[in-house]
């Protein structure tokens, strides 16, 4: 399995319940560098093999796809996301939660806005097209993304301000990920959107004690059942991380 974004939060935790489970793990960051988060999983587990990767580049990702040519990817795991501007947080500093006011109407930041689209939807786009012929040489053939019920049209009965740029994209990200499955349904690939809920990763941990927030380590375990659980049939449906519909 293949997961972009592995250094941190939610793709850090995949990287390591997949990795327990007996998973051969490749987990992809976009630093020249392996961030220590990863090198330490490397050590712990050898079924965990870390490649550079950055999700916006075309080049880079049809570089990897080439060095992976004979390996089958079960699960593609479209992680790797930006939500808000981190241009102040140190660049090891991943509990920095970052600056959501550049996001709203009247403060918008035009230039984050060109980041979260290279990044949001661009890449998922990139990144399964790149390794699609590894998915489709695999047993289990599921490309999945990581989305947000924040990129709802219908499920908010008086939609709030703020986040335009992240929820836009993630939107975005359900409609392009929907018509990726209706054109690899013929190949027999599941592709699915997930909804991990609201997650306490290290860039929320400032949200601890709010009420309905979710642990890394539970979203994953069942979003990782459900994944398990997918099936052609389910192609190109939003689910939340217990298997449950969303709403678009």
């Amino acid at each position: 399995m293949l997961i972009t974004g592995a250094n941190s939060g939610i793709g850090l935790e995949f990287a390591k319940q997949y990795a327990a489970r007996g998973w051969t793990v490749i987990a992809t960051d976009r630093r020249a560098e392996p961030p220590k988060s990863l090198t330490d999983l490397a050590s712990r587990y050898r079924n965990v093999r870390i490649e550079r990767l950055d999700v916006t580049s075309l080049d880079q990702a049809r570089a990897l796809a080439q060095k992976l040519s004979s390996v089958p990817i079960d699960v593609l795991i479209n992680n790797a996301g930006v939500y808000n501007d981190r241009s102040r947080c140190r660049r090891d500093d991943e509990g920095c939660p970052g600056d959501w006011s550049v996001e709203s109407f009247g403060k918008l930041d035009y230039p984050l806005l060109d980041t979260i689209m290279a990044v949001n939807i661009k890449g998922p786009l990139i990144v399964s097209e790149a390794f699609y012929a590894n998915v489709k040489a695999s047993a289990q053939r599921k490309i999945v993304a990581i989305s947000s019920s924040n990129g709802t049209l219908t499920g908010e009965r008086s939609p709030r301000p703020g986040a335009i740029f992240y929820r836009m994209s993630k939107a975005a990200l359900n409609r392009e990920m929907q018509i990726v499955a209706a054109s690899t349904r013929r190949d027999g690939v599941t592709v699915v959107m997930l909804n991990p809920g609201p997650t306490l990763t290290e860039h929320q941990e400032y949200l601890k004690g709010y009420p309905g927030m979710l642990t890394t380590s539970f979203t994953v375990r069942h979003m990782i059942e459900t994944i398990g659980k997918v099936t052609i049939l389910d192609s190109g449906r939003f689910l939340r991380y217990d298997g449950a519909t969303e709403p678009w």
